[in-house]
């Protein structure tokens, strides 16, 4: 039977409005036929930013392929870095209620995000992972913005991740602490900030979570590999988010998941003020779509409160 983790989080989704997105960059094919998916499944409206002729006839020519791609209000902009002005504008004005990359580099899709729309909250990334191997969808959070957090950075970072689990539905998330070992040791620093995050949990200053650190991948991934190692652990085996030490780790963690263990991956950015979707411009538009539904699940989650 395949695996539809992905399939839930649309169906999660379908109920609802779609809601006014700027596509920042949108002159790419992917960003397109990811657009006219998310249009087609009422998850988002979307407003295309870039050069207007270009994605004009990028619509054309899918419009021949695929004789269902809808029409789109485009805001023609000079540039990417405007195109990134323009849609953190049109969140300010009340135009956007989300923000998606297109074929723009991160960091300038980023720079006026992280200048105008911060709130109290710490921004961090979180890839939600779908894979064959494992029996429900996998966060991994932070791969893609904060580089080398501290120890109240990954609380927040990691506070993020387990408010969009139970978005997704998990009551009470499982979260491991990753470290290359499962023993503190103070030559490992990641291994202390993993005693202390689950110490944090237990005293209630991360809350609504079960999290375990330090844990190897293995251990968090495998019980069996927990049990032979002689670790107790109530996440082994049944993880649901997994909190890597930096960026770097993270990002090589996501990659190999998504290349060699054929994960698709979708990206969310939780702590602006308003959800942004940021995806590799490799991403098929799959992962676009299911980054489309996660931002829409978050609006909704946030305009409940």
């Amino acid at each position: 039977m395949p695996f539809s983790h992905f399939d839930a989080i649309l169906q999660q989704v379908a109920p609802l409005d779609d809601i006014p997105v700027a596509v920042v960059d949108a002159g790419q094919r992917e960003v397109l036929e990811a657009a006219c998916a998310a249009r087609a499944q009422s998850i988002i409206e979307p407003i295309l930013l870039g050069s207007a002729q270009q994605i004009r006839a990028l619509l054309e020519n899918l419009r021949q392929e695929t004789g269902n791609c809808p029409s789109f209000r485009i805001i023609d902009v000079p540039s990417s870095e405007a195109a990134a002005e323009e849609a953190v504008q049109m969140v300010e004005r009340g135009e956007a209620a989300a923000i998606m990359k297109g074929h723009i580099h991160s960091d300038a899709f980023l720079h006026p995000i992280l200048a105008k729309l911060r709130t109290d909250r710490r921004l961090s990334h979180i890839f939600v992972a779908e894979l064959e191997s494992y029996h429900k969808p996998l966060l991994i959070t932070d791969a893609a913005i904060n580089i080398s957090p501290d120890l109240l950075s990954k609380a927040a970072i990691l506070q993020n991740a387990i408010d969009l689990a139970r978005i997704l539905g998990v009551e009470q998330p499982k979260a491991a602490a990753l470290s290359a070992v499962e023993t503190v040791n103070p030559a490992i620093a990641s291994t202390v900030d993993a005693a202390c995050l689950a110490k944090m949990a237990e005293r209630g200053q991360i809350q609504h979570a079960i999290v375990d650190g330090p844990l190897a991948f293995d251990n968090a991934i495998s019980a069996h590999s927990a049990e032979v190692k002689g670790i107790s652990s109530p996440v082994a085996g049944e993880v649901d988010i997994l909190l890597v030490p930096d960026l770097v780790s993270g990002n090589i963690l996501a990659k190999d998941l998504e290349y060699l263990a054929h994960a698709s991956l979708a990206g969310i950015v939780m702590g602006a003020k308003v959800p942004i979707i940021l995806t590799s411009r490799a991403d098929p538009p799959r992962a676009r779509l299911v980054s489309a539904a996660l931002a829409a699940l978050l609006h909704y989650a946030e305009k409940s409160k």
